[in-house]
């Protein structure tokens, strides 16, 4: 996973493309800036992605562009086709974290890199890796505002008691992911 577009607020040239892409768990809206994907966002139907564009607009100071062919999504697309068709493990996308920082951040880059496919990791655990032994609801609130879920992949964070736990792509969701990288059994219809 490349971590680059540390910088707040990214981008050279100031856009914002979005477009929304099918996958096996529903519509995804997918934005990027010159710096690299900055937002995911699961069941983009049009009121949510009515609602993600808005916050796009407001968090990053522009006026994000519907751009399908973009060029800035194309790899995106392609990495996430792969993902769901089970041919690739690993992301290896340019990143913009410019919609999270502090704490939030820094458990969301080690989670980036630090807990691969077909693993999963406990609240408590992940927040001790940050250094912050006493902090699983504060995880717990870093994967609850992940601007870039599945690429980041959050639903790898797991109950310390083997529970699922929270997701904001819903648990049907999150056991979906599961089940792809082999962390739960696939359903059997």
């Amino acid at each position: 996973m490349n971590n680059n577009g540390d910088a707040d607020g990214g981008d050279a040239d100031g856009r914002v493309e979005w477009a929304v892409v099918g996958s096996d768990i529903g519509p995804l809206l997918l934005a990027a800036t010159d710096a690299g994907l900055v937002s995911v966002v699961f069941h983009a139907g049009p009121a949510v992605r009515d609602r993600a564009v808005g916050l796009l607009r407001t968090r990053l100071g522009t006026e994000p562009v519907e751009a399908p062919g973009s060029g800035r999504l194309t790899e995106p697309i392609r990495q996430l086709v792969e993902y769901f068709a089970g041919s690739l493990r690993e992301f290896s996308l340019d990143l913009d974290w410019s919609l999270t920082s502090g704490f939030n951040r820094q458990v969301l880059r080690e989670l980036a890199t630090g807990v691969p496919y077909g693993t999963v990791v406990g609240y408590g655990d992940l927040a001790a890796r940050v250094g912050q032994p006493g902090a699983a609801q504060a995880v717990g609130a870093a994967m609850g505002s992940n601007p870039l879920p599945v690429v980041v992949p959050c639903h790898r964070v797991v109950e310390s008691d083997g529970g699922l736990g929270g997701f904001g792509g819903g648990l049907e969701t999150k056991r979906q992911l599961l089940a792809l990288e082999g962390v739960l059994p696939q359903p059997l219809f």
